[in-house]
């Protein structure tokens, strides 16, 4: 059975070379470093939130990373894929993603009684290079399995970058508007709320619906 991640939050002093000796001590208990974020980096100290697969009890590990001279502390914690779980990700004019967001949420609603895990992000944008650069970082966004492009206009650059992030495994959900992004996008819906409903449905785990068993891709 594959084993699930641990999360380890690690409050250590400000110098160089802390993320080199913390994954040192991870290596040798042969942990797989899924996931690390710095939270805040500064000359009094750092904050690094870890979520690490071992193949043993991490007890061990915990010790051994509380006995670093740098480390002065050490907490297991839960993994943001088990607080958070799936991302979806709106953006585009404020109030198509408004409409769009009252859809997700209260689908993601629905399943997270359910069990599963969805949260649900938004930025309002307007402009064909803020929203291409916003397109492109969604693919290095952690745990993003879905966005949403909610507006009236939309191509050129943010079309190249669309097919750019559908490459990465995103999916890809447009609202049907003018410009080439529909034409780019895994599926196009022209109802904002219906849109976000589908998006959760598709990535949702309680969900018997899949974007590749659908006959057409335009609703």
């Amino acid at each position: 059975m594959e084993k699930a991640a641990i999360g380890l939050l690690v409050e250590t002093v400000g110098r160089t070379g802390v993320l080199h000796q913390l994954s040192g001590v991870m290596a040798r208990h042969d942990g797989d470093i899924t996931s690390v974020e710095i939270l805040d980096n500064t000359p009094a100290g750092s904050r690094i939130c870890f979520e690490v697969v071992l193949p043993d009890d991490a007890a061990p590990l915990v010790e051994d990373l509380r006995k670093l001279a740098i480390v002065r502390r050490v907490e297991l914690v839960k993994t943001l894929d088990k607080i958070y779980g799936k991302r979806i990700i709106i953006m585009g004019g404020g109030a198509q993603v408004g409409q769009v967001a009252i859809g997700a949420v209260s689908e993601a609603d629905r399943h997270n009684i359910r069990g599963e895990h969805i949260s649900v992000d938004t930025i309002p944008l307007v402009g064909e290079r803020q929203l291409a650069d916003a397109v492109r970082a969604v693919a290095r966004l952690p745990r993003a399995k879905a966005l949403v492009l909610a507006g009236s206009l939309m191509g050129g650059e943010i079309e190249t970058a669309v097919r750019e992030v559908r490459q990465t495994g995103l999916l890809v959900v447009s609202l049907n508007m003018a410009g080439s992004v529909p034409d780019a996008a895994d599926l196009v819906v022209s109802d904002p709320v219906q849109a976000g409903v589908m998006a959760v449905m598709a990535v949702a785990d309680t969900a018997k619906f899949t974007v590749e068993r659908l006959k057409r891709r335009v609703f």
